[in-house]
């Protein structure tokens, strides 16, 4: 039983009516902004009417391996695209909550390097609906692709672990961040092509010591922001594949589909590139 006069348990019972309190002071000074534009809004991690209407969320007929958007006329779970029939990737599903677009990547780039941390948490919570479709019978691990920890030390903070962590409360399932490791340092993919993403990720990844014996048996999802090119995810899922894990997938905030709308024709040298952006964060 709780020690009712400890001083951390009393300051507990008061923590939340105190912050209620507070909470309309705190709104007046420093209101809730959308995480696309900067507007003001009605409470945290929300967008403005604009910025919501302008997200493209990925749903509806997907390509079995890839998970990219097909046109199919009659919808065909086992259906995959031609890439993936010439070429099969080393996961099994890689859906992403949004198509890759104007408002996706600033959220991105503001969490990535504006830190916007409370950023991780709304992408999460777009992240669960693809989430729960790829969740088969095997328990879940959640695994953020790894920064070396020179660029960890750097930033300070991985992105892609923070948005794992925060998902793994929302959904209820495991999370890990020290069995995937980043062996070698790799030069930043920010303009780079696909075939250079490819080459530069190369052998860049490992597995921590005894990390097989927790991998065994589960369904491991790999947690990133972005999927552009697929370069550092396919690297890290053909070392997965080898660890006894019943199931690789990957899972991001926003992927680029080259067919939807300012995508159309999209030059993967260009993803992240005008740190412009940034700069009016």
């Amino acid at each position: 039983m709780a020690d009712a006069s400890n001083p951390a348990n009393a300051w507990k019972r008061l923590a939340a009516p105190l912050a209620a309190l507070l909470r309309p002071l705190v709104d007046y000074a420093l209101p809730p902004r959308c995480a696309g534009c900067g507007a003001i809004v009605g409470g945290d991690r929300q967008f403005c009417f604009s910025c919501w209407q302008s997200l493209d969320f990925l749903g509806g007929p997907a390509c079995a391996r890839c998970s990219v958007p097909i046109t199919a006329l009659v919808p065909d779970p086992a259906q995959q695209c031609g890439a993936c029939l010439a070429d099969p990737p080393p996961f099994d599903g890689a859906p992403a909550a949004l198509a890759y677009g104007a408002v996706a990547r600033r959220v991105a780039l503001r969490l990535k390097y504006g830190r916007r941390l409370g950023h991780a948490r709304l992408m999460a919570e777009l992240m669960r609906r693809p989430l729960a479709g790829l969740r088969g019978e095997a328990p879940v691990l959640l695994l953020p692709v790894p920064l070396h920890r020179w660029r960890l030390w750097t930033r300070g903070f991985n992105q892609a672990g923070l948005i794992a962590r925060h998902l793994a409360v929302l959904a209820g399932v495991e999370q890990a961040d020290d069995l995937l490791l980043r062996a070698r340092a790799t030069p930043s993919l920010r303009g780079l092509g696909r075939k250079a993403r490819a080459r530069a990720v190369q052998g860049a990844f490992a597995l921590a010591p005894g990390a097989r014996d927790q991998l065994a048996g589960r369904h491991v999802i790999m947690i990133d922001d972005v999927h552009a090119s697929g370069a550092t995810l396919r690297a890290c899922a053909r070392l997965l594949a080898r660890s006894g894990a019943a199931r690789v997938s990957a899972l991001t905030f926003a992927r680029v589909v080259a067919d939807r709308g300012d995508m159309a024709e999209f030059d993967f040298a260009a993803i992240d590139s005008d740190m412009g952006v940034v700069t009016r964060i």
